[in-house]
């Protein structure tokens, strides 16, 4: 390892823009070393130069979340950067086509499912399980992933779309699955829901700030060792299944 920071290192994966560089700087501002994870290497060097122009130690990571050796390279890549890893948000995600009804149940592209399916959720869990041996490590390591209430099947919110809506039902429950394995561990994993937020994603249409949006998972990666575990969380609390 070429240098062992003192400072705890969160990467979040999708940091170049939006919520994502949202949550990367809301880290930073509170002493986390970032670690910018995008596969855009123009987009990842100039996110990384705006954090450090506001204050925050920050460095890139190429990181492709559909691809293994991507993941597994991105581990590599922190461990010789910082030797440590604390936190790790899992932001990075795709709505997925919409054109031609392809995400209407009676008319699903299955595709198009597939290629959501490889990021929002496999994506999630090829990036987690790289960066486990470093977070097994740290002395309170916190996994976030980033959902939606599209993903609730009790709210059932947003519009019908098949790709995408599952594909965060699905997360929500791996977000589970990994918090049950890890019960008796240091390693807490919880899912969260940033809101409909102003990004590329939603047209910039919507009401609220990228910054309210990275609350959520600046919260529950800085939560206590007594923190709940396995749960799907907005700014007002508890989401339902």
């Amino acid at each position: 390892m070429a240098h062992v920071s003192d400072n705890r290192t969160a990467l979040v994966t999708g940091a170049n823009k939006g919520i994502g560089f949202a949550i990367a700087q809301g880290l930073g501002a509170i002493g986390f070393t970032v670690a910018v994870g995008a596969r855009d290497d123009l987009r990842r060097a100039d996110a990384v130069e705006r954090l450090r122009a506001n204050g925050i130690d920050a460095f890139g990571v190429a990181l492709d979340v559909t691809s293994d050796d991507s993941a597994t390279a991105a581990a590599k890549a922190i461990e010789q950067t910082t030797g440590r890893l604390d936190v790790l948000v899992n932001n990075a995600g795709i709505s997925g086509r919409t054109d031609g009804g392809v995400q209407n149940p009676s008319t699903l592209d299955l595709d198009v499912v597939r290629t959501v399916l490889d990021t929002n959720v496999f994506g999630v869990v090829r990036v987690t399980n790289a960066m486990l041996p470093l977070l097994r490590e740290a002395e309170s390591p916190r996994i976030v992933n980033m959902s939606s209430n599209m993903g609730s099947l009790a709210l059932q919110t947003g519009p019908p779309l098949a790709a995408y809506a599952p594909s965060k039902t699905m997360l929500n429950s791996i977000t589970a699955q990994y918090a049950r394995e890890l019960a008796d561990t240091n390693v807490i994993v919880n899912a969260a829901c940033p809101g409909y937020v102003a990004t590329d994603f939603t047209g910039f249409a919507a009401p609220r700030t990228a910054e309210q949006g990275a609350a959520i998972a600046v919260r529950l990666a800085t939560l206590p060792d007594d923190g709940p575990r396995g749960g799907f969380f907005d700014d007002d609390g508890v989401i339902p299944w």
